[in-house]
C-alpha cells in the first residue's frame, strides 16, 4: 500500500510507501499521517531538504567532535567508527507511553523476583515452574553466586528490553537486558545533538526530558551501597577503550560524577574494595559494571579473565560491596525464559504480562521441541547461550542440508535451542540519502530501581537498519540510531542532576581519586604529545633547509642538510634512516620524509606519535573537558584526512605540519588554562616536561655536540636548532646578530626562564613530583625527587664555556656531550621510578574480547 495523500513537499514525503501486512509508525493503519507526525512532517518539509541535509551534517560533526564512537571488532584499520544519527525521531503519544511505562515496570519487577528466587530459595525449580535444564545449562547461571543477594529492597538495579511492533500494531519484547544494559549513554548523547540541530521543532514538539531518568540512576545506585553509608563512592567498571562501547562507559561517568576504572585499579584487601589511586587505597562502596559478569572475579568465576578482581564476590558475599548488575544477572538473558514469563507473572504478580514477547517455543520440552521441528522454515531458531559463534537461524533461507545439521543439532540438545516466531518489525521514516523512507525499526528501552519503584527512561534508543526491508538494525551491523521523543501533554519541568544545598550553606570541595591507570595514561598523552611536536618541528626545520638547498644549491646548505637529516633519524630512533650513509639518500631524501610522515607501522614516525597520542587520550576519555577532547580529534582526524589518506607530496607536507603544531599548542593551551593544578595536571605535565628535556637533549646531542671545521656550517647547525625549539626570535632579541654556540647554549641549556630549556624542564619536573600526593608530608627526599634533584643541581653547575672548550683530538665537545648523556640516564632513571612507585595497576592487555550483553548494540 502506498501513502500518497500527504501533500507534496522537498523532502520526499510524497513518495514515502508503506508496506502491505507492515505497520508503520507514521501511518499506523491509517492512509493518512497521525496528527503529531504530521505537524512534525510539515515542519520538516517547510525546512526542505538542503537544510535539513545540513542540519544532519552538524548532528555527525557534533557527535564526531564529542567523540561519539562505537568499536566494531575485527575492524583493525577502522577500530572506532562514528556514531550514526539520523535527524528523523521516533515520535510516542503519551498515551501510549503510559502503557509502555507500565508494562516495563511490570517486567523489571517480575525478573528482580525471579533473580531472587534463582540465587535464593530456587522455589521455581522446586515447584517445576521452571525446568532446571534452562536454568543450570544456561551460560548465565553461575553457581558461586547462588546465596550471595543481599538484602536488598530491589536486585535488578537496570534493565533494559528490545521492543518492537508487530503488524497489528502492538509492542513486543523481542529480548531482556539484565547483564550490563547499554545505550542510555548513547541515547542521552543523541537527545543533546538534536535539540542542538533541531531546536525550535523540539520546544514545539513538548517533548519529555531525560534528565529524571539519570537522577534516578544516581540514586539508585546510591541506595543500593552497603551499611546505608551516606556518600558511597562509586565506580563504573570497563572493560577499557577496545569495549565496543567504551564511549558511553567515559560519557556516563563524566556526566554522573563516578570514576571510570578498569579491573587493574581495584583490588580486594580485607574483605573489601579497594581503588589504587595515587593517594593510595579508597574503599568501594558501588559497582557500576560493563564487564560481563563471569569475567568478573578469576578466582571463583573465569580463572582467565584479566578484566576483572580476584575476591570480588567474596567480598560481596560478606556485604561490603554491592554491584550493579548483581553477579548472575545474565542468567535472565536467557530466551528461553521468555516462554515461561506468562507463567510466572501470574505466580508472582497475579497479573497477565501488559508487555508480551515474541512467541517462543524452548525445545527441552517434547511437545514444543516437535512443534519447532515441524515449522523450521517458518521460525527463528536460537541457542540458548549467546556466546560467540552462536547467533540465530532463519530456517526459512537454509538449505535442506542445512536443515538436516539444524535439525540433528536440536535433537541431540533440545533444551539449548528455542524457536521464535519470525517477527515483522514496524517501519519508521528516516532520512536516507535526501529522502524520507521508511526502514524497519527497534526500540530500546532503560529501567532503573530508584526509591519504593523503578523508573522508565520516557524515550530510548532507536535504531532502523540501514537498507530497505531488512530487519537487523544492530550498529554492528551498520544500523543507525534515532532519538526517540514521547510526547507530553504540557511541557517537562526541567530536572537537574545537581544536589542543592541549603542557602548559604559551604560545602568542602571533593577531589576526586586519580586512578593509577588515568595517572599513566595521563603521563603519556604528555610524552606522546611532546614526541609528536619535537618530530613536527624538526621535520619542518628540515624541509625548510631541504627547499634552501634545492633553491641556492649552496655547499654548505646541503651539508647543514645532511646534518639535519643525521638528526631527524637519531631524534626519532628511526634507524637506520638517514645514519647508514647511502649517499643518494641523502641526495633524494623525499621518500624517506614521507615516510617518517606518513607510514603508521613505523614506530618514531609522526603518524605513529599521533595515533599513540590519540590512543592515550582516547583511554581516559572521562577526564576531559568537552572543548579539550575536541582538540584532539582535530589533531588526530586532520592529520588521518589530510595526510594519511590523501596522495601528498613533500612541498604539500608543510603547510599540514604547520596544522599540526597549531593542533598541538590549542591543545596545550586548553589544558594550561582549564585543568586545576591537581594530580591529573602534575602527571600530563611531568610527563610533557620529562619528555621535552629527553627530545631537547637528543637534539642537543645530534647537532651542537659535534665539532664543524667551518663556521659557516655551525652557524647555519646553530640557527636551525634554534628554529626547531622555536628559540630564534628569542635569541634575536637577545644577543642581536651574533650566533655562537656558548649563547645558544646558554639559552636552550641553563636558561631556566626560557620554556624550552632544559633547565626549565627540569625544574617544573622538580617542582611537580614534589607535589604529587606520595610527596606530601614526607621528611626525606623520595628516590625520584633524589635524582631530579642531582640532574638539576649537575646541571646547574655547567660552565658553558667549559662545555664548549675545544680538545683537538675529538670530533666533540666532550664535556658537553658528558653532561648531556650523564641527564639522558638520570632523565630515563626518573622514568622508571615514576612507573613503579605511582603506576601500580596490574598490566593486563585489554584484550579484544566482545561483551556478550552489548554486541549487539
Amino acid at each position: 500500500m502506498s501513502n500518497t495523500n500527504s501533500p507534496a513537499n522537498d523532502i520526499g514525503t510524497q513518495y514515502y510507501a508503506t508496506q502491505l501486512g507492515i505497520y508503520d509508525e507514521m501511518y499506523a493503519t491509517e492512509n493518512k499521517a497521525l496528527p503529531y507526525w504530521e505537524r512534525f512532517m510539515a515542519a520538516l518539509d517547510s525546512m526542505g531538504t538542503e537544510k535539513l541535509e545540513l542540519r544532519r551534517k552538524e548532528a555527525q560533526r557534533l557527535l564526531r567532535e564529542n567523540g561519539v564512537t562505537y568499536n566494531v571488532y575485527g575492524d583493525s584499520q577502522n577500530l572506532t567508527r562514528p556514531w550514526r544519527l539520523d535527524p528523523v525521531p521516533l515520535l510516542i503519544s503519551s498515551e501510549e507511553w503510559s502503557v509502555i511505562d507500565a508494562g516495563l515496570k511490570q517486567r523489571a519487577d517480575l525478573l528482580d523476583l525471579i533473580l531472587k528466587d534463582i540465587y535464593g530459595k530456587q522455589n521455581l525449580l522446586k515447584k517445576g515452574l521452571l525446568p532446571a535444564e534452562l536454568i543450570y545449562d544456561h551460560e548465565g547461571f553461575l553457581r558461586p553466586c547462588v546465596g550471595a543477594l543481599q538484602n536488598q529492597q530491589r536486585h535488578l538495579t537496570i534493565y533494559s528490553a528490545n521492543l518492537a511492533r508487530g503488524p497489528n500494531g502492538r509492542m513486543w519484547v523481542l529480548d531482556d537486558r539484565t547483564q550490563a544494559p547499554s545505550g542510555s549513554g548513547y541515547a542521552l548523547e543523541n537527545r543533546t545533538v538534536m535539540r542542538r540541530v533541531l531546536p525550535d521543532i523540539f520546544r514545539e514538539t513538548q517533548v519529555h526530558r531525560l534528565a529524571g531518568f539519570f537522577k534516578a540512576l544516581q540514586k539508585g545506585l546510591a541506595d543500593i551501597a552497603p551499611h546505608n553509608k551516606e556518600d558511597p563512592r562509586i565506580v563504573i567498571l570497563t572493560p577499557g577503550p577496545l569495549n565496543e562501547t567504551y564511549f558511553e562507559h567515559a560519557y556516563l561517568a563524566a556526566y554522573l560524577g563516578f570514576t571510570l576504572v578498569q579491573g587493574g585499579d581495584l583490588t580486594v584487601r580485607d574483605g573489601h574494595v579497594w581503588l589504587k589511586s595515587l593517594e593510595g587505597l579508597q574503599a568501594v562502596d558501588v559497582i557500576l559494571r560493563r564487564v560481563d559478569d563471569s569475567f568478573c572475579d578469576p578466582l571463583e568465576l573465569r580463572s582467565s579473565s584479566q578484566l576483572g578482581v580476584a575476591g570480588l564476590l567474596e567480598v560481596v558475599r560478606r556485604g561490603n560491596v554491592a554491584i550493579a548488575n548483581p553477579l548472575g544477572s545474565s542468567i535472565l538473558e536467557n530466551p528461553g525464559l521468555l516462554a515461561f514469563l506468562p507463567r510466572l507473572s501470574r505466580y508472582f504478580l497475579n497479573q497477565e504480562l501488559k508487555l508480551s514477547s515474541v512467541a517462543t517455543w524452548w525445545c527441552g520440552q517434547r511437545r514444543e521441541r516437535d512443534f519447532v521441528l515441524q515449522n523450521l522454515d517458518s521460525l527463528v531458531i536460537k541457542p540458548i547461550n549467546r556466546s560467540l559463534g552462536n547467533h540465530a537461524v532463519f530456517g526459512g533461507v537454509l538449505s535442506v542440508k542445512e536443515k538436516e545439521q539444524l535439525r540433528s543439532q536440536i535433537l541431540a540438545k533440545p533444551h539449548l535451542y528455542i524457536g521464535q516466531e519470525q517477527v515483522s518489525f514496524s517501519t519508521l521514516p528516516a532520512f536516507i540519502d535526501h529522502h524520507i523512507e521508511p526502514r524497519n525499526a527497534v526500540l530500546r528501552n532503560f529501567v532503573v530501581a530508584s526509591g519504593d519503584d523503578y523508573v522508565v527512561m520516557p524515550g530510548g534508543l532507536t535504531r532502523v537498519a540501514r537498507q530497505r526491508d531488512n530487519f537487523i538494525v544492530s550498529n554492528q551491523a551498520g544500523g543507525i540510531s534515532k532519538d526517540t521523543w514521547v510526547l507530553a501533554s504540557e511541557p517537562d519541568k526541567p530536572v537537574s542532576l545537581w544536589t542543592q544545598p541549603r542557602r548559604n550553606q559551604l560545602i568542602d570541595a571533593v577531589t576526586e581519586s586519580l586512578t593509577s591507570r588515568a595517572a599513566d595514561n595521563l603521563f603519556w598523552v604528555g610524552r606522546h604529545l611532546e614526541r609528536t611536536e619535537a618530530v613536527t618541528r624538526l621535520l619542518r626545520t628540515v624541509l625548510l633547509k631541504l627547499r634552501e638547498t634545492l633553491e641556492f644549491k649552496e655547499p654548505v646548505d646541503n651539508e647543514c642538510l645532511k646534518v639535519l637529516l643525521r638528526t631527524l633519524t637519531q631524534v626519532t630512533l628511526t634507524y637506520p634512516g638517514f645514519i647508514k650513509g647511502d649517499a643518494q639518500l641523502l641526495k633524494t631524501p623525499e621518500a624517506e620524509l614521507l615516510s617518517l610522515a606518513k607510514d603508521s607501522h613505523r614506530k618514531g614516525s609522526l603518524t605513529a606519535n599521533i595515533h599513540a597520542f590519540f590512543q592515550a587520550a582516547f583511554s581516559i576519555r572521562d577526564l576531559w573537558s568537552q572543548d579539550t577532547w575536541r582538540s584532539v580529534d582535530n589533531i588526530q582526524r586532520r592529520w588521518q584526512q589530510r595526510v594519511i589518506n590523501s596522495e601528498i607530496n613533500i612541498e604539500q607536507l608543510q603547510s599540514n605540519l604547520d596544522d599540526l603544531i597549531t593542533g598541538i599548542v590549542a591543545f596545550t593551551g586548553l589544558t594550561s588554562e582549564s585543568m586545576t593544578r591537581e594530580a591529573a595536571w602534575l602527571m600530563l605535565d611531568s610527563g610533557r616536561r620529562l619528555e621535552r628535556a629527553l627530545a631537547l637533549i637528543a637534539l642537543l646531542r645530534s647537532t651542537l655536540a659535534l665539532r664543524y671545521e667551518e663556521d659557516a656550517l655551525q652557524n647555519q647547525v646553530l640557527e636551525a636548532v634554534l628554529v626547531s625549539t622555536d628559540s630564534l626570535t628569542i635569541y634575536q632579541r637577545r644577543y642581536r646578530s651574533f650566533i655562537q654556540l656558548p649563547l645558544v647554549l646558554e639559552l636552550l641549556l641553563l636558561d631556566e626562564t626560557h620554556p624550552r630549556s632544559v633547565a626549565y624542564q627540569l625544574q617544573q619536573l622538580s617542582i611537580h613530583l614534589d607535589a604529587l600526593p606520595r610527596g606530601k608530608g614526607k621528611s626525606h627526599l623520595s628516590e625520584e625527587e633524589r635524582l631530579i634533584l642531582k640532574a638539576y643541581t649537575d646541571l646547574r653547575l655547567c660552565n658553558v664555556l667549559e662545555l664548549t672548550r675545544v680538545n683537538e683530538n675529538e670530533g666533540i665537545y666532550t664535556e658537553l656531550e658528558r653532561v648531556l648523556s650523564h641527564t639522558t640516564d638520570l632523565l630515563w632513571r626518573i622514568a622508571e621510578v615514576i612507573a613503579q612507585t605511582y603506576f601500580s595497576h596490574s598490566q593486563t592487555s585489554q584484550l579484544m574480547i566482545p561483551s556478550v550483553s552489548e554486541e549487539e548494540l
